[in-house]
């Protein structure tokens, strides 16, 4: 696939204290602007533009000065109750997780637009979820001539200002293995296309393509070759002859880090579960794949987080496989899909990310499987801006972790969160929830 509650726990207070909090959140200013999207919807390689659809307005969060540094005075007597004026309090605090990398969590973002538009959408995206570091761009190169997989596209240059704007950055880039690859090729053409490569008659355009993005100066590319092997959809799919395959494979890899100045990692990712063809049949080798990944949606329906983790080649079998094999696991496709808005899946795809410190990932964000672009999964947004708000990644992995949701918990439909600063909400001991049936209460 690809281009495939929180219940609130209240504390009440007194009208005279709410009415002081209130004031001095207003004294601090208004929260600043936020900057829309340009309504349209992202599209895969290979597909068609769906129709406009408005990208959510991601809110400016209001400054404040975190928990930590305020301290806490001796003996502060205990606010009086009142009905009707919830507290949200800060839940406890989620897993650590350390990255391999430098020390902070592990790197994350999302897959917004195989185009410019993604680029812009990555800062977007960060300003909903509260400036939260976005670390991961991802994009895919098309793979309908071999131009294409050549990296004649320009949105590439995009891609790699982007990657160079920051040194911590992350580029992943799917990268096809054959022409006209969804073109519905048929097993036999698979074949001799997979031989074809095997003897080396397609290194030429891999060369071409390392060369074009060493001259970006996005050397270090994580490349995504022949994504979701396992399956069917794509011509470069393994199954026809997976001996072939691993072949072809160990050929690209050999002939793009000859190029000089590459630094490039390669990454081997099949989809989810068994498929057509167990991917373990595909693996090439640990001398040619630096991270073993996995596509993971939520399918097929019905199927429980839990199944998902203990079906054969699922999400267990995949850690189990690179550990054993002395690689980083990655996330490049993930999100929801058959069984629609499933807060569920999320925050336990999140919490599994958070326990197994993936190399990096990325979410699919778009619809049906999308948090942000798509608004048909309410719930599951909420999870995913609840767990990941505010995230950075050169925090301390040692120091307690900010506070995020609990599991499986989000604000009730009848009360709004109130977002009055660090430090107004420190003093309260958790945000204020404005409840929509104040009126009606006692009646």
């Amino acid at each position: 696939m690809a281009p495939q509650h929180r219940r609130v726990r209240t504390r009440t207070m007194a009208v005279g204290a709410a009415a002081f909090v209130v004031s001095a959140a207003l004294a601090a200013g208004p929260t600043a602007g936020a900057v829309g999207a340009d309504g349209s919807r992202p599209v895969l390689p290979g597909t068609t533009e769906p129709a406009a659809r408005a990208v959510p307005t991601p809110p400016v969060p209001t400054p404040g000065i975190s928990a930590p540094e305020i301290p806490r005075l001796p003996g502060f007597p205990e606010i009086p109750a009142i009905p009707g004026l919830p507290v949200l309090h800060p839940p406890a605090p989620a897993p650590s997780s350390a990255p391999p990398r430098d020390g902070g969590v592990p790197a994350f973002g999302a897959f917004l637009a195989s185009d410019e538009r993604g680029v812009a959408r990555m800062e977007e995206l960060s300003r909903w979820l509260g400036g939260a570091e976005l670390r991961v761009g991802h994009t895919y190169l098309p793979g309908n001539r071999w131009s294409d997989i050549e990296g004649d596209v320009r949105f590439l240059e995009a891609w790699a200002r982007w990657r160079n704007a920051d040194d911590d950055r992350m580029l992943v880039l799917n990268v096809p293995l054959q022409e006209r690859n969804e073109a519905g090729v048929s097993d036999e053409d698979v074949r001799r296309l997979l031989r074809r490569g095997a003897a080396g008659e397609f290194d030429h355009h891999f060369r071409a393509l390392a060369e074009r993005l060493v001259d970006l100066k996005v050397p270090d590319t994580v490349l995504v070759l022949g994504w979701e092997m396992n399956g069917v959809t794509y011509t470069h799919r393994c199954g026809p002859d997976p001996q072939a395959w691993k072949e072809y494979w160990n050929r690209i890899v050999a002939t793009m880090r000859a190029v000089p100045g590459q630094e490039f990692k390669f990454d081997f990712t099949p989809s989810r579960g068994r498929d057509a063809v167990p991917w373990t049949e595909c693996y090439p080798g640990d001398d040619t794949v630096d991270i073993v990944g996995m596509d993971s949606y939520d399918q097929p329906a019905g199927m429980s987080f839990d199944e998902q983790v203990r079906e054969p080649y699922g999400l267990q079998a995949h850690v189990d496989f690179a550990k054993a094999h002395g690689k980083p696991i990655s996330y490049p496709e993930w999100g929801l899909f058959r069984n629609g808005d499933n807060p569920e899946y999320m925050r336990r795809m999140l919490a599994w990310m958070d326990e197994h410190r993936p190399l990096y990932n990325t979410v699919t964000d778009y619809c049906p499987h999308g948090v942000w672009q798509c608004d048909d999964n309410p719930g599951s947004s909420r999870v995913y801006k609840s767990v990941l708000q505010g995230r950075t990644h050169d925090s301390d992995p040692d120091a307690t972790p900010a506070p995020s949701a609990p599991p499986g918990e989000l604000p009730p439909d009848t009360c709004s969160p109130l977002d009055l600063g660090g430090l107004v909400e420190y003093w309260l001991g958790g945000r204020l929830c404005l409840r929509f049936d104040w009126w009606s209460r006692g009646r």
